[in-house]
Protein backbone atom coordinates (compact mmCIF):
# COMPACT_ATOMS: atom_id res chain seq x y z
CA UNK A 1 0.00 0.00 0.00
CA UNK A 2 2.77 2.22 0.65
CA UNK A 3 3.86 1.76 -2.87
CA UNK A 4 0.51 2.66 -4.23
CA UNK A 5 0.30 5.82 -2.15
CA UNK A 6 3.84 6.81 -3.25
CA UNK A 7 2.86 6.33 -6.87
CA UNK A 8 -0.25 8.32 -6.30
CA UNK A 9 1.70 11.17 -4.72
CA UNK A 10 4.18 11.12 -7.60
CA UNK A 11 1.34 11.32 -10.10
CA UNK A 12 -0.20 14.18 -8.20
CA UNK A 13 3.10 15.97 -8.10
CA UNK A 14 3.79 15.26 -11.77
CA UNK A 15 0.44 16.62 -12.88
CA UNK A 16 1.13 20.20 -11.84
CA UNK A 17 4.52 20.11 -13.54
CA UNK A 18 2.94 18.83 -16.73
CA UNK A 19 0.27 21.52 -16.75
CA UNK A 20 2.94 24.19 -16.19
CA UNK A 21 4.94 22.87 -19.10
CA UNK A 22 1.85 22.76 -21.26
CA UNK A 23 0.92 26.32 -20.26
CA UNK A 24 4.45 27.45 -20.98
CA UNK A 25 4.36 25.82 -24.43
CA UNK A 26 0.97 27.37 -25.23
CA UNK A 27 2.22 30.77 -24.15
CA UNK A 28 5.28 30.45 -26.32
CA UNK A 29 3.15 29.27 -29.24
CA UNK A 30 0.81 32.21 -28.88
CA UNK A 31 3.66 34.74 -28.73
CA UNK A 32 5.19 35.88 -32.00
CA UNK A 33 8.41 34.22 -32.79
CA UNK A 34 10.18 37.56 -33.15
CA UNK A 35 8.72 40.15 -30.78
CA UNK A 36 11.18 42.79 -31.99
CA UNK A 37 9.89 42.44 -35.55
CA UNK A 38 6.33 43.14 -34.38
CA UNK A 39 7.51 46.17 -32.40
CA UNK A 40 9.43 47.54 -35.35
CA UNK A 41 6.39 46.95 -37.59
CA UNK A 42 4.27 48.91 -35.11
CA UNK A 43 6.84 51.69 -34.97
CA UNK A 44 6.94 51.83 -38.76
CA UNK A 45 3.15 52.07 -38.87
CA UNK A 46 3.20 54.82 -36.22
CA UNK A 47 5.87 56.74 -38.15
CA UNK A 48 3.86 56.39 -41.35
CA UNK A 49 0.73 57.72 -39.63
CA UNK A 50 2.68 60.64 -38.15
CA UNK A 51 4.09 61.49 -41.59
CA UNK A 52 0.57 61.35 -43.06
CA UNK A 53 -0.69 63.66 -40.33
CA UNK A 54 2.13 66.12 -40.94
CA UNK A 55 1.44 66.13 -44.70
CA UNK A 56 -2.26 66.65 -44.06
CA UNK A 57 -1.53 69.56 -41.73
CA UNK A 58 0.84 71.11 -44.28
CA UNK A 59 -1.73 70.65 -47.05
CA UNK A 60 -4.39 72.31 -44.92
CA UNK A 61 -2.09 75.22 -44.05
CA UNK A 62 -1.25 75.69 -47.76
CA UNK A 63 -4.95 75.54 -48.60
CA UNK A 64 -5.74 78.16 -45.96
CA UNK A 65 -3.01 80.49 -47.24
CA UNK A 66 -4.14 80.02 -50.84
CA UNK A 67 -7.76 80.71 -49.86
CA UNK A 68 -6.75 83.90 -48.03
CA UNK A 69 -4.73 85.04 -51.05
CA UNK A 70 -7.59 84.33 -53.44
CA UNK A 71 -10.01 86.18 -51.18
CA UNK A 72 -7.72 89.22 -51.05
CA UNK A 73 -7.27 89.14 -54.84
CA UNK A 74 -11.02 88.92 -55.37
CA UNK A 75 -11.60 91.90 -53.07
CA UNK A 76 -8.93 93.93 -54.87
CA UNK A 77 -10.39 93.03 -58.26
CA UNK A 78 -13.90 93.98 -57.13
CA UNK A 79 -12.66 97.30 -55.76
CA UNK A 80 -10.76 97.97 -59.00
CA UNK A 81 -13.85 97.32 -61.13
CA UNK A 82 -15.93 99.58 -58.89
CA UNK A 83 -13.39 102.41 -59.07
CA UNK A 84 -13.19 102.04 -62.88
CA UNK A 85 -16.95 102.40 -63.14
CA UNK A 86 -16.79 105.63 -61.10
CA UNK A 87 -14.16 107.28 -63.34
CA UNK A 88 -16.72 109.06 -65.57
CA UNK A 89 -18.36 110.47 -62.43
CA UNK A 90 -14.94 111.56 -61.15
CA UNK A 91 -14.29 113.31 -64.49
CA UNK A 92 -17.64 115.11 -64.25
CA UNK A 93 -16.93 116.18 -60.67
CA UNK A 94 -13.53 117.58 -61.65
CA UNK A 95 -15.05 119.52 -64.56
CA UNK A 96 -17.72 120.93 -62.23
CA UNK A 97 -15.12 121.91 -59.63
CA UNK A 98 -12.98 123.65 -62.27
CA UNK A 99 -16.05 125.45 -63.69
CA UNK A 100 -17.31 126.64 -60.28
CA UNK A 101 -14.23 126.69 -58.00
CA UNK A 102 -15.61 129.14 -55.43
CA UNK A 103 -18.91 127.38 -54.91
CA UNK A 104 -17.47 123.88 -54.89
CA UNK A 105 -14.23 124.50 -52.91
CA UNK A 106 -15.47 122.64 -49.77
CA UNK A 107 -16.61 119.75 -51.96
CA UNK A 108 -13.24 119.67 -53.74
CA UNK A 109 -11.35 119.03 -50.49
CA UNK A 110 -13.64 116.15 -49.52
CA UNK A 111 -13.47 114.81 -53.06
CA UNK A 112 -9.66 114.65 -52.98
CA UNK A 113 -9.74 112.94 -49.57
CA UNK A 114 -12.24 110.39 -50.87
CA UNK A 115 -10.09 109.61 -53.91
CA UNK A 116 -7.02 109.20 -51.69
CA UNK A 117 -8.89 106.84 -49.35
CA UNK A 118 -9.80 104.70 -52.36
CA UNK A 119 -6.15 104.61 -53.46
CA UNK A 120 -6.94 106.71 -56.53
CA UNK A 121 -4.52 109.50 -57.48
CA UNK A 122 -4.53 111.78 -60.49
CA UNK A 123 -1.59 111.48 -62.88
CA UNK A 124 0.27 114.76 -63.30
CA UNK A 125 -0.47 115.75 -66.87
CA UNK A 126 -0.30 119.53 -66.60
CA UNK A 127 1.21 121.61 -69.40
CA UNK A 128 5.01 121.56 -69.41
CA UNK A 129 5.37 118.13 -67.77
CA UNK A 130 7.61 115.71 -69.66
CA UNK A 131 5.66 113.11 -71.61
CA UNK A 132 5.83 109.59 -70.14
CA UNK A 133 4.31 106.87 -72.37
CA UNK A 134 3.71 104.70 -69.29
CA UNK A 135 1.44 107.36 -67.76
CA UNK A 136 0.22 109.39 -70.73
CA UNK A 137 -1.58 108.57 -73.96
CA UNK A 138 -0.64 110.98 -76.77
CA UNK A 139 -3.52 111.68 -79.15
CA UNK A 140 -1.70 114.35 -81.14
CA UNK A 141 1.87 115.53 -81.49
CA UNK A 142 2.78 119.09 -82.51
CA UNK A 143 5.50 119.39 -85.11
CA UNK A 144 7.75 121.76 -83.26
CA UNK A 145 11.50 121.85 -82.77
CA UNK A 146 12.98 120.39 -79.62
CA UNK A 147 14.61 117.29 -78.25
CA UNK A 148 12.18 116.40 -75.44
CA UNK A 149 8.48 115.72 -75.58
CA UNK A 150 6.31 117.74 -73.21
CA UNK A 151 2.59 117.84 -72.55
CA UNK A 152 0.87 120.88 -74.06
CA UNK A 153 -2.72 120.08 -73.12
CA UNK A 154 -4.65 117.51 -71.08
CA UNK A 155 -7.75 116.16 -72.81
CA UNK A 156 -8.74 113.60 -70.20
CA UNK A 157 -7.12 113.11 -66.78
CA UNK A 158 -5.46 109.82 -65.94
CA UNK A 159 -5.43 107.97 -62.63
CA UNK A 160 -3.23 105.66 -60.62
CA UNK A 161 -4.89 103.04 -58.48
CA UNK A 162 -2.62 101.81 -55.68
CA UNK A 163 0.40 103.13 -57.63
CA UNK A 164 -0.59 101.30 -60.85
CA UNK A 165 -1.98 102.99 -63.94
CA UNK A 166 -5.75 102.61 -63.95
CA UNK A 167 -6.29 104.92 -66.90
CA UNK A 168 -3.58 106.81 -68.79
CA UNK A 169 -3.99 110.56 -69.17
CA UNK A 170 -5.03 111.56 -72.70
CA UNK A 171 -2.78 114.44 -73.76
CA UNK A 172 -1.46 116.55 -76.62
CA UNK A 173 2.32 116.52 -76.92
CA UNK A 174 4.77 119.11 -78.17
CA UNK A 175 8.53 119.38 -78.34
CA UNK A 176 10.81 121.60 -76.29
CA UNK A 177 14.55 122.14 -75.99
CA UNK A 178 16.45 121.08 -72.91
CA UNK A 179 17.33 123.98 -70.66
Amino acid sequence: MKKHSEEKSQTTQAAPDDSMEQFSRELQDSMPEEPLAVVSQDEAKINELIADLQRTRADFENFRKQSDLQKAQAMTAAKLVTVQKFLPLVDDMERAISAYPEQLAPLAKNFVKLLDSLGLKAIDSSAGVEFNPDLHEAVSVDDSDGDIEIITETLRPGYLYNEEVLRAAMVKVGHASRK
